[in-house]
């Protein structure tokens, strides 16, 4: 499971959203943690309206102010301030991925405007682009919603929801949520969706105006197979010891994903991202940005 954590910190208290998650992992999981700042080239002098960190010096002090007041003594927790100043923040860190070796990075989700934006033109997923385009090792990136919407709840994972849309592409995050899912004592909630034909995209509307008694047959048979497909998955995570459950629903898939999340009481969103065609279809194709916009949960993003 995750032995380091990387945590990228701006000095800014909405980055810091994410050190309660980083917290509880190290310390259920017993891993160690990075907190990293990268000096930005012509860095302005406010982040989300607070003094920006630009000298090395406020850094490594802010970071250590950091280390001793968010984590417990017992924890490993190390810093690390890349003191030549870069233009590109997201690439930094992912290239200190490869220096440092993280497991994982933790992170809030923000950025300069509504949630959409803080998640997806921010340096969160520039750092997610980036990730699965290097040659390095790939790290999920777990990202945090700033806390403004329960403040002070604590940060812990008693249920993970894993949605699913049958391609084995994007199974790759099953098998980390489930030994996430072991390391916490958590259990798990599979969900697969399947439109109804008013919430068909793209070619599929296109196909559905013009044959919709055949495409609404077709998409009866995909919820037949569906139920099928997670009863083949769910004997393996069973016999981990896990508990686990599983569904399918009809309807719009992302806002129908943070139902079924709200629902079955999930604390985290554990997402596979797309597989051949790259990071840039799996964003543009909306589900994860549209995901982001309905539920206020964590979200895991695991790379190809």
């Amino acid at each position: 499971m995750f032995k380091h954590l990387l945590v990228p910190l701006d000095g800014s208290r909405l980055a810091e959203s994410a050190l309660p998650a980083a917290a509880y992992l190290a310390q259920t999981l017993g891993a160690r943690v990075t907190l990293i700042h990268v000096i930005e080239h012509d860095a302005p002098k406010e982040v989300h309206r607070e003094r920006h960190l630009s000298q090395p010096e406020e850094a490594f002090q802010y970071l250590d102010e950091i280390a001793a007041r968010a984590f417990p003594a017992s924890l490993a927790v190390e810093t690390h301030v890349h003191t030549g100043e870069v233009k590109d923040v997201a690439r930094s860190i992912v290239e200190h991925t490869g220096e440092l070796q993280p497991d994982l990075i933790v992170m809030c989700s923000h950025g300069s405007g509504g949630l959409r934006d803080r998640l997806f033109g921010s340096i969160a997923q520039q750092i997610i682009a980036a990730v699965r385009n290097t040659p390095q090792r790939h790290a999920p990136v777990l990202l945090v919603r700033p806390g403004k919407d329960a403040p002070g709840k604590p940060f812990e994972l008693k249920k993970l929801l894993i949605p699913l849309d049958g391609n084995p592409e994007h199974e790759q995050g099953v098998p980390i949520a489930a030994g996430l899912a072991q390391a916490c004592g958590a259990a798990l909630h599979l969900a697969m969706v399947v439109p109804t034909l008013g919430a068909l995209r793209g070619e599929h509307a296109a196909s559905s105006r013009l044959l919709p008694g055949a495409t609404a047959a077709m998409l009866e048979l995909a919820e037949t197979g569906g139920q099928a497909y997670l009863q083949n998955l769910l004997p393996g995570l069973e016999a981990r010891g896990l508990a686990v459950t599983g569904e399918v629903a009809r309807g719009d898939p992302a806002p129908t994903v943070a139902l079924i999340a709200e629902r079955a009481g999930a604390d985290l969103i554990v997402l596979g991202t797309h597989g051949k065609a790259g990071t840039d279809a799996f964003w543009s194709g909306s589900f994860a940005p549209r995901i982001s916009s309905k539920t206020s949960l964590p979200l895991l993003l695991v790379p190809v």
